[in-house]
């Protein structure tokens, strides 16, 4: 086989890679769109939690740019359904696809390091990647929907919230937990203690959550946050990543049914709310896992430099002892 020939081989197995990973990103992003939907507020279209966006902006920082037509065509399937018009369908798909791609670009430029071992990887994802991007998807879902005379004019606030909170929520509780699926090791190399911690505390955060926020009031939200602090401490990436998606779910879930700190508001005060709730969250949540990390990733670093250094210097004493006397 000539040079020629396995470099097209090579070539054809590169795009037939891409075409599959292409692929799978359509996917996901149509099933859980699905998922999504369950917890529509507004016209069947709009929830307070948006999977794919974070599905999106994990397989565009993972593979590459070139993964867009798969966000596209998902987007794409999803919206043909359930409208309303095919131009609104097309504008919808392209904020849908603009969003992501924009966290994308600006999480690149930034520096982010898939890893979110760093303070800075953690604030860039919070409002690079999820606060900031997201309102181009919202402003042109909402206002297709308006001009399209699908929604009133005066459904534009409350429907942009949604939006806007469907698809940071996206970002900000998806995107962390599916980048510290590609590096966890399954199983974790852990004793029965650590696994019945783990459970225990999986038990209290969510057990608090359900309580909080279906019988609770919004003055008792900060309940959780304990359980976050414990889980970024004792598991870091591994258990807050896990523990904010499970926090957040169960909040999103309260708000759609309107119970607990969500009940007896009208919808754009509940997104205020839960925005700002899920938003601490996630911040809680990766912060201090970077802070707690980056402490112990300079303690390791301390003690192998003082590792080093006495290595150093008992080679030296034994060097000097075995030295013949000066004449």
């Amino acid at each position: 086989m000539s040079d020629a020939d396995v470099a097209d081989f090579s070539r054809l197995r590169r795009h037939k890679a891409d075409a599959l990973t292409i692929l799978a990103v359509a996917v996901l992003y149509y099933a859980t769109a699905r998922l999504g939907l369950l917890q529509q507020l507004v016209r069947g279209q709009v929830t307070p939690l948006w999977p794919p966006t974070g599905i999106a902006v994990a397989a565009l920082l993972l593979f590459g740019a070139r993964v867009w037509p798969g966000i596209a065509a998902g987007a794409l399937v999803v919206n043909i359904f359930i409208g309303p018009t095919v131009p609104s369908v097309m504008a919808i798909v392209v904020g849908n696809t603009l969003a992501p791609v924009c966290s994308y670009l600006l999480l690149t430029r930034a520096g982010f390091r898939n890893d979110l071992d760093r303070l800075q990887d953690a604030l860039s994802l919070v409002f690079l990647g999820a606060l900031v991007p997201t309102l181009i998807s919202a402003t042109m879902g909402s206002s297709t929907l308006v001009l399209s005379g699908a929604l009133p004019a005066g459904g534009f606030w409350p429907t942009w919230s949604v939006w806007w909170t469907g698809d940071a929520m996206g970002v900000l509780i998806v995107t962390p937990f599916l980048l510290v699926l590609r590096w966890a090791r399954w199983p974790p190399a852990v004793g029965p203690l650590i696994w019945a911690e783990a459970a225990a505390l999986a038990t209290c955060a969510l057990t608090v959550t359900y309580l909080v926020t279906n019988a609770g009031s919004s003055s008792l939200l900060f309940l959780v946050f304990p359980f976050l602090i414990w889980a970024s401490f004792r598991f870091e990436r591994a258990g807050a990543a896990p523990c904010a998606l499970g926090v957040s779910t169960l909040a999103i879930v309260a708000s759609g049914r309107m119970t607990g700190p969500f009940a007896h508001h009208d919808l754009l005060t509940n997104m205020v709310t839960l925005q700002a709730f899920n938003g601490t969250v996630s911040l809680t949540a990766l912060l201090l896992t970077a802070v707690v990390t980056e402490r112990n990733r300079t303690h390791e670093e301390i003690e192998r430099l003082c590792g080093q250094l006495s290595d150093a210097v008992a080679q030296q004493t034994e060097g000097s002892r075995r030295a013949p006397p000066d004449a």
